[in-house]
C-alpha cells in the first residue's frame, strides 16, 4: 500500500524536511486587516510579526476550503497512493480536523485518514516525519497510526507569552477568566492540558525570567520521572536571541540531550502574540525501532 502524508503549515518543517519526507503541506489562511495570506507561500514569519506591530485589527485565522482539500487527495490518489494520513493541529484549538473528518467519507478515490496530533508547532512536524518514515518502510496505516498515539501521548510542552490578550480575544485559552486579573503584571505559564487537550494557564509568574526558570524547574521534574529518553525543543516568537540563549542554557544542563529550535509562525503566532517562548520534550523518536 503506497501512503501519502499530509500536514498543516503549523507544522513547521523546513522546505529541506519537506523534500526529504514527501510531506504535503497545506497553507493556513491567515487573515490581517481584512486581507487574506497563506501561511509559508505569501506571509513569512518576518513578515507577520512586523505586519502584527502595525496591524489596525486584531489579526485572525481560518480554515482551507473543503473543496481544495477534496482536490488535494484526489490528485493524491492520480499519483498512484492508495490512501493518505492527514496530520493536523489540535482539535480544540481549530475546527479544521474536524472538517476533514467530516470530508473523508466523501473521497472515494483514496483513503482519507484523519489525524488529531492534539498538538502543533514542530511537535506535530515530527509526527508527520516519523508517519513519512515509516510509510516508506512500507507499514500499514493502523501501524503507523498506532506508533503515533504513543509518540503524541510523551509530548509535553510549557508556554511563557508576554500577555494572554492574543489568546483571550482568540478564545483559545480554557481558564482565562483565572488569569485576567493583573494580565500585565504577570508571565503566565500555559499548557495543553492532559485530559482536555485545550490550552489552559497553570502558573502566575512575575516577570519572565522567573518564568523560564520556572520551566526549567517543571523540566527537570519531567526528565527525572521519564523511562525513555527524552529530546527537547525550544520555540521563539519572533525572538530568535532569546531562543539560542534558552537552548544553550538547557544544552548545558543536558549535554546529552538532542535540543532542537523552532518557532511559531504566523497561525500560532496570531494567538500567542510577539515574544513567546516554549519548551517541550517528547520521547526521542530518533532512537525508535519503525
Amino acid at each position: 500500500m503506497k501512503i501519502a502524508i499530509v500536514t498543516d503549515s503549523t507544522a513547521y518543517l523546513t522546505q529541506a524536511e519537506i523534500d526529504k519526507y514527501h510531506i504535503t503541506v497545506v497553507p493556513i489562511p491567515v487573515i490581517i486587516d481584512g486581507r487574506s495570506y497563506q501561511e509559508g507561500v505569501d506571509l513569512t514569519t518576518t513578515d507577520f510579526y512586523e505586519k502584527l506591530k502595525n496591524s489596525k485589527s486584531f489579526p485572525s485565522t481560518s480554515q482551507v476550503p473543503m473543496g481544495e482539500m477534496t482536490n488535494l487527495y484526489n490528485s493524491l490518489a492520480d499519483k498512484g497512493y492508495d490512501a493518505v494520513i492527514s496530520i493536523h493541529l489540535a482539535s480544540t484549538i481549530s475546527g479544521f480536523y474536524q472538517s476533514i473528518e467530516n470530508l473523508a467519507p466523501q473521497i472515494t478515490k483514496i483513503k482519507v485518514i484523519p489525524y488529531d496530533s492534539k498538538i502543533t508547532v514542530k511537535l506535530m512536524g515530527y509526527l508527520a516525519i516519523q508517519a513519512s518514515k515509516m510509510a516508506t518502510l512500507g507499514r500499514d496505516p493502523e501501524t503507523i497510526i498506532r506508533y503515533l498515539d504513543g509518540l503524541r501521548a510523551t509530548i509535553d510542552e510549557l508556554f511563557v507569552v508576554d500577555d494572554l490578550q492574543n489568546l483571550v480575544r482568540g478564545g483559545r485559552l480554557s481558564n482565562a477568566s483565572a488569569f485576567i486579573g493583573g494580565i500585565l503584571k504577570i508571565k503566565p505559564l500555559l499548557t495543553f492540558d492532559d485530559k482536555s487537550n485545550e490550552i489552559v494557564a497553570f502558573e502566575k509568574v512575575r516577570s519572565r525570567k522567573k518564568a523560564l526558570k520556572r520551566v526549567e524547574e517543571l523540566f527537570a521534574n519531567a526528565q527525572q520521572k521519564a523511562n525513555y529518553p527524552l529530546r527537547a525543543l525550544v520555540i521563539n516568537g519572533n525572538d530568535p536571541k532569546a531562543g539560542e540563549e534558552w537552548t544553550d542554557k538547557i544544552h548545558q544542563q543536558y549535554p546529552n540531550m538532542p535540543i532542537e529550535q523552532s518557532y511559531f509562525g504566523p497561525v500560532v503566532g496570531t494567538h500567542l502574540g510577539d515574544k513567546a517562548l516554549a519548551l517541550a520534550w517528547l520521547r526521542d523518536f530518533e532512537q525508535d525501532q519503525l
